[in-house]
């Protein structure tokens, strides 16, 4: 990770310098691992629990800003399995 990000490179998706080779292997193990009945119910589950939850107006912001990085997390998970789905399209 380089200085002049401000720490938040880790929010792009494989901006660590991997090799696209292990960028297809790990898209691929997310594949494996939610495909199918369990992982698709895993997943459903997920977006539930994050994705399809509304907060109120009188949430705190720490609560918020927790619940966005959940959301985060559940997205990339998603893309990656997705994106092994696809051939790591």
């Amino acid at each position: 990770m380089s200085s002049d990000n401000g720490g938040w490179a880790w929010f792009e998706p494989f901006s660590d310098g991997r090799p696209a080779s292990d960028r297809r292997d790990l898209e691929r193990a997310f594949a494996r691992c939610f495909g199918g009945a369990d992982g698709e119910r895993a997943l459903a589950h997920l977006r539930a629990v994050t994705l399809e939850r509304a907060l109120g107006p009188g949430t705190p912001p720490d609560t918020l800003r927790h619940l966005e990085g959940q959301r985060h997390l559940v997205t990339y998970i998603a893309t990656l399995a997705a994106r092994g789905r696809q051939g790591g399209a």
